[in-house]
């Protein structure tokens, strides 16, 4: 592949394709790599409510429309490949393969995304997106007037139970320890949510179902003692991984993997930005993704525009 695109694009989700819209729209030449099939965790949510200006859908149709928009504009999309190599120290950034094929670019936007941390046990997989989710703002309304539980002991999974109780008539927060890591503040309110209740030094170690997720098995870790927990619902708040692995060393990671950026998106790499799951932020939304990505892709606009008026000034010099 001897062909040079403008900006090159790291990853298929919301942010990537957000990106890839307004660059392949602003006529830059613009490609997405991505590891996988294209939408990210979105694909993964059964029902989006939230997004604004569009009526509730699948979020495997959200994507599909955002990937759509992307290639229409005239974006070029690579899926399932693998990198292996990232040169971007350079003017012309250079991205290589697996297969051998190398990606030239005068910029980059990373936005590999990220994955919640799982619980690893049985039915978790099948039961994500349907039953199972790791967002109360997104699907907190979906479970009105019925009862959920709650998994985690941070300032995450305490904050998100007490929003569940606007919703749910009755929350449930099981945790594997007898304390919790949350902020004092934090702890009081929730001790003094009407609605919420607490299992403590326990975890859950199955997830059961009919034709619907309807229980949980939970272990009481310290005596080993199992029981059935009828439930509607499960919102796992045990940490965020971002999709970071293969950056270290490549881009500046806080000691959390997320990559750290300023408010334009840029990394500190001349053009190099990043966008979505995998920056360090506190919110993750698929607006806030989409945001990330229009933010990245105008700042590499910029970038990459201040970069030819140099080669055009010093043209003009050399002509004069």
């Amino acid at each position: 592949m001897n062909e040079i695109f403008d900006v090159a694009i790291i990853g298929g989700g919301p942010a990537g394709l957000s990106a890839g819209i307004y660059s392949s729209r602003a006529k830059l030449k613009t490609v997405i790599l991505n590891s996988g099939s294209f939408g990210g965790q979105v694909v993964l949510t059964d029902e989006v409510a939230n997004y604004p200006g569009v009526e509730q859908t699948k979020g495997f149709n959200l994507a599909a429309v955002m990937k759509k928009q992307a290639k229409d504009f005239g974006c070029k999309l690579i899926g399932n490949i693998e990198i292996t190599e990232y040169h971007l120290n350079d003017e012309i950034k250079k991205i290589v393969l697996s297969d051998g094929r190398e990606i030239k670019a005068r910029g980059v936007i990373f936005a590999t995304g990220g994955r919640p941390r799982l619980l690893g046990v049985e039915g978790e997989n099948e039961f994500r997106g349907r039953g199972i989710s790791f967002c109360a703002t997104c699907d907190g309304d979906f479970f009105t007037g019925k009862e959920v539980v709650v998994v985690g002991g941070g300032n995450s999974a305490l904050e998100e139970a007490i929003s569940l109780t606007k919703f749910a008539t009755k929350v449930t927060i099981v945790h594997q320890f007898d304390h919790f890591q949350a902020f004092p503040a934090v702890i009081d309110e929730a001790k003094k949510t009407p609605k919420l209740n607490f299992i403590m030094e326990s975890r859950i170690v199955k997830f059961l179902r009919s034709e619907k997720l309807e229980a949980v098995e939970i272990e009481h870790i310290t005596s080993g003692t199992r029981h059935i927990f009828k439930t509607d619902g499960v919102f796992i708040f045990i940490g965020y991984i971002p999709n970071t692995e293969d950056l270290k060393g490549i881009l500046p990671l806080n000691d959390r993997g997320e990559i750290i950026v300023d408010s334009d998106m840029f990394t500190g790499i001349p053009g190099v930005y990043a966008a979505g799951d995998s920056i360090a932020k506190k919110y993750r939304q698929i607006t806030t993704a989409v945001a990330e990505g229009t933010i990245a892709s105008l700042s590499l606009a910029e970038y990459i525009k201040s970069k030819v008026k140099i080669f055009e000034d010093e043209k003009n010099l050399v002509v004069g």
